[in-house]
């Protein structure tokens, strides 16, 4: 663990007085305490057919969606809405992909004073009944064939569900269900009601308010069931502009949504930040082809939690090993500049002139036709959030020229609550409050680290039918993350990991797993990692390889094998493991270093409740299921025999047997011995 400044106790970002910049000072005073179909029908009014205001792509071709064409559709459906029964305080759920149709349904729910809220698509049926129940839900939108199965198949166990809307018809012919409408036919009914009814939605847009719950945002569940946030327009809003002032939004701007809208930061991205500023949202015709299609947009914009930041990272190292002697050639001359560069940049220093002449050099042979195939071409506001991103993929990104930012925030302050600011990045900090927001550290210890513990206008008013849980997390006015953290003599705050998960061994040495976690995972071949060692003599790591990366780096040497258990089980995959693990523990000290480790048949999946629907590890879950493995981890086991059910995505499970290797790791100068006499052996063959 680092040696910690002393932080101060309480941290007030007053730096910023206009909440709302780059927009013109006659719409400033209609963006602020408004709810949000209320700025829709004012951009409506505003842009008119004049500018895009969605796009999706739908059989190969960018289908585009003006502000005024946006506001027709929520406007008839949730006239429909109405016709079919549906009133104030009433909840809306839906699942399916990153659709125009779930904005539609969301803000129609939000201008009748319902409340949606949204379920991660791949969603096994008891976390869906569970969030439909306990919403009370009485209509369900669900985007196809296979959203409308799901809710199908538990209608029984569903008792307040009165409607299922569906947006695409496909394999919805022969469905005879009577509680089943297709999401035109209820516009329809919205637009056959609004002619006998004219003004009607207006006047309910006009009774509407900032106080009134805009969404039910359910958090990740790391600890067990997900709770129900609710989040009102003001709330939602102001992070919005607040984080609009320090890292400022265009009009002109694109953005392209393929994260899942019931992800906080999608809802802030999406729905928030994109009716307040006005840019254009865009929809990947499929989750499978949303990097083709971030390519296809180059955005301006983007938010991303850690792991797809990662998955960037590592499809970059695999393809530069794949690429053609020349362009390995310059990709290793270039990273070393990239990285110099990135390292002036984080110690805010100006860079001598020769290394900058030699970065652009490089920018112009390397860097920016890398960043135009990730499509970062004119990516210019570029964060992550929703977990800690380790080191070394930030600064990775740095190298390239992406100004890649740290978000911290939760579910209960609407996403937000700081963020690094240009020209002032610490990849080892989240950054500094945005404005009109306090944080500060409580039950600070004698090495200066405590809860963090924030308030802002974006502070969420409960959860849902969980008075007791709202207790604990909201005290007097202030929320309480759980995460373990500081803030450093710069005035950055730096978040450590969750408080239940900081982790000491048996000595005493104190060690935050996400950490060694973040730099395992910057490996190309490593995907996911679980770091133990709590009260252990030593640390351990159990390790997911990445199937597609590790099959390609095994066919190159052509060694054989069929299955992700067979690949992994593989001899020369653990000898490439154990050298990226070995690379890690030379950053790491001795005491917090990872003795052992071994790779797991399988990866952790969310469908086995091993990870969060937002892919974050559920530790005390993992501890209970990998006992075993776990126990021969701190045994003097070379091997462990498992007999583990495995569960398929219809539903059918199977049993597997395998056995695991436990891989004691090399210190680095062991590991560097004999990398010298396998380098001896290759060339003179003994």
């Amino acid at each position: 663990m680092p040696t910690w400044a002393a932080p101060m106790p309480l941290f007030r970002n007053w730096e910023c007085k206009t909440l709302v910049t780059n927009v013109s000072v006659s719409t400033k005073k209609d963006i602020e305490g408004k709810p949000f179909p209320v700025l829709l029908k004012l951009n409506a009014l505003r842009y008119k057919e004049s500018r895009v205001a969605l796009r999706e792509k739908e059989f190969g071709i960018w289908q585009s969606v003006t502000w005024q064409s946006y506001y027709d559709h929520v406007r008839y459906f949730a006239l429909g809405l109405k016709v079919l029964g549906f009133r104030k305080h009433d909840k809306l759920a839906i699942i399916g992909d990153n659709r125009p149709e779930w904005l539609y349904a969301e803000l129609a729910t939000q201008s009748l004073g319902g409340i949606p809220l949204g379920i991660y698509q791949d969603s096994i049926l008891t976390e869906v009944a569970y969030v439909i129940n306990h919403s009370e839900a009485r209509i369900v939108v669900a985007e196809d064939q296979e959203q409308v199965d799901k809710i199908l198949e538990m209608k029984d166990e569903l008792p307040l569900l009165e409607k299922i809307v569906y947006t695409d018809r496909k394999g919805m012919r022969h469905y005879e269900d009577g509680s089943l409408l297709y999401f035109p036919d209820v516009e329809n009914l919205g637009k056959n009601y609004e002619s006998e009814h004219p003004g009607e939605f207006e006047d309910g847009l006009e009774a509407l308010e900032e106080s009134d719950i805009a969404i039910i945002s359910y958090t990740s569940g790391t600890t067990g069931f997900p709770k129900g946030s609710l989040l009102t327009h003001r709330n939602m809003l102001q992070m919005a502009l607040n984080l609009h002032a320090v890292d400022p939004k265009y009009e002109s701007d694109e953005f392209v949504s393929f994260l899942p809208l019931p992800w906080i930061g999608e809802q802030m991205m999406a729905v928030s930040s994109a009716l307040a500023i006005g840019f254009t949202v865009n929809f990947p015709e499929e989750p499978e082809t949303a990097n083709a299609n971030l390519y296809e947009i180059g955005p301006h914009v983007m938010f991303s939690p850690p792991r797809v930041w990662e998955e960037l990272s590592r499809s970059v190292m695999v393809k530069h090993l794949d690429a053609s002697w020349l362009k390995r050639k310059f990709y290793s001359l270039a990273m070393p500049v990239g990285y110099r560069m990135a390292d002036f940049k984080f110690a805010k220093a100006k860079a001598p002139f020769g290394w900058r002449l030699l970065y652009g050099l490089m920018h112009l042979l390397v860097f920016r036709a890398l960043k135009d195939r990730l499509g970062f071409a004119k990516l210019r506001s570029a964060s992550t959030g929703g977990a800690a991103l380790g080191p070394d993929v930030f600064r990775f990104f740095h190298a390239l020229g992406v100004n890649l930012k740290q978000i911290y925030g939760q579910t209960e302050i609407s996403g937000i609550s700081c963020i690094h600011r240009d020209g002032d990045i610490d990849f080892d900090t989240v950054g500094k409050p945005i404005p009109q927001t306090d944080i500060q550290i409580h039950n600070v210890d004698p090495s200066g680290v405590g809860e963090i513990i924030s308030r802002s206008p974006a502070l969420f008013q409960g959860y849902f039918k969980n008075a007791e849980e709202t207790k604990k997390t909201l005290r007097n006015g202030w929320l309480h993350s759980g995460d373990a953290g500081y803030i450093n003599a710069n005035g950055h705050l730096v978040c450590i990991d969750r408080i239940s998960d900081l982790m000491s061994l048996e000595g005493g040495t104190q060690f935050s797993p996400m950490y060694v976690e973040n730099k395992l995972k910057f490996c190309p071949y490593i995907v996911e990692a679980v770091v133990l060692g709590h009260e252990k003599p030593y640390i351990t790591a159990m390790i997911c390889i990445d199937f597609k990366h590790t099959g390609k780096w095994a066919e190159d040497r052509r060694i054989g094998y069929t299955t992700y258990t067979d690949l992994a089980s593989k001899a020369e995959v653990y000898d490439l493991i154990e050298g990226e693990v070995v690379r890690v523990n030379r950053s790491l000290p001795e005491g917090a270093r990872i003795h052992k480790f071994l790779l797991l048949y399988k990866e952790l999946d969310a469908d086995d409740e091993e990870l969060t629907r937002t892919k974050k590890v559920r530790r005390r879950f993992i501890n209970e299921k990998y006992s075993k493995e776990i126990n021969g981890l701190y045994s003097s086991q070379q091997s462990i025999d498992i007999e583990s059910i495995i569960r398929y995505q219809d539903g059918k499970t199977a049993t597997l047997n395998t056995s695991l290797q436990v891989r004691t790791v090399k210190s680095p100068e062991e590991y560097a011995g004999k990398e010298r006499v396998s380098l001896w052996k290759r060339i003179f063959g003994k």
